[in-house]
């Protein structure tokens, strides 16, 4: 999520009355969780399992409740609760803001698109030239849609992310303030669901045709032409390359990454990420031929064993 404009650290600090450690003119450009960070943004982290990769991130300033050495050219904020406090910066940016009618006024809708009854469209939402949307679907706020896009009835775009941390109260929310981008000429089943990115977007290539009852978390990347079947599961911060086929619910745990052209057969669960090109069955998942030996071989057990026996 970009700050426009950019604030200085020392603004920042006085925002969420922290202590900053470095330039107090250095700016902030935007603020965004690890799996999106980029130069000139603003992570957070909060336990000293993850220090060594914030720290060594991209990102310019690292907000920690910890005092460390501050990396050659970056900046520390100090913080008690730097989970909360980027939740603060998070509203501040990005607050909600309840929408007054079912269609916004600064929603855009393109040439030829048919947006049918009962279709909400969130502020700020831009959907291309000669789309369809059926009736009952929600689009968020901020969401962007391409051209020649068809969503079915039921699909929620832009629902807010599956990310919590638990405390001795119970589960704390991280806000989110991403959005999702959908591509050109992507089709969407009935009573999918996906989810805005947390501070970056989830991302929907071109070409890609998704199916009913599919569920698809925040950060996700998915590519070019993928092919996704019915009640699949796609976790937070997956990235999917072009031309990829998951076939009916097929389960995918989050921050992997599944190579361009692999195929998953229906009913396989993922541990790890997956090279491209290669075709893929189980729980966990591996590739098909060996998986089918496996099973081979669990079959024979009962004759071994007898003839032991």
């Amino acid at each position: 999520m970009k700050l426009n404009p950019a604030l200085k650290i020392s603004e920042i600090a006085e925002i969420i009355d922290a202590k900053y450690v470095g330039d107090p003119d250095q700016l902030v450009l935007g603020i965004n969780e690890i799996h999106k960070v980029e130069k000139g943004d603003l992570v957070f982290v909060d336990h000293p399992k993850y220090y060594t990769k914030a720290l060594e991130s991209s990102a310019t300033t690292i907000l920690i409740n910890k005092e460390v050495e501050a990396p050659e050219g970056k900046s520390l904020l100090i913080s008690e609760d730097p989970f909360q406090d980027f939740n603060r910066l998070t509203n501040k940016f990005n607050p909600f803001v309840p929408s007054a009618q079912g269609l916004s006024e600064s929603a855009s809708i393109g040439e030829g698109t048919i947006i049918q009854p009962s279709v909400f469209l969130g502020d700020n939402v831009k959907i291309g030239d000669n789309c369809i949307i059926h009736p009952n679907v929600v689009v968020y706020s901020e969401c962007r849609i391409g051209n020649n896009v068809v969503i079915h009835a039921g699909a929620v775009i832009g629902a807010d992310a599956f990310y919590y941390q638990k405390r001795e109260a119970g589960y704390r929310k991280l806000q989110s303030g991403g959005s999702v981008v959908i591509g050109d000429n992507v089709e969407i089943g009935a009573s999918t669901a996906i989810d805005r990115g947390v501070s970056g977007d989830t991302t929907i290539g071109e070409g890609t045709k998704i199916d009913n009852l599919v569920q698809i978390g925040h950060d996700t990347e998915i590519g070019r032409h993928c092919l996704i079947a019915a009640q699949v599961g796609i976790a937070g911060a997956v990235v999917i390359r072009d031309n990829v086929t998951l076939w009916g619910q097929v389960g995918v745990p989050s921050d992997i990454e599944i190579g361009e052209g692999a195929v998953v057969l229906a009913q396989s669960g993922l541990m790890s990420s997956l090279g491209g090109g290669k075709v893929y069955f189980g729980s966990p998942a591996v590739e098909r031929r060996e998986k089918m030996k496996e099973m081979v071989y669990l079959k024979k057990l009962p004759e071994l064993f007898n003839k032991q026996g």
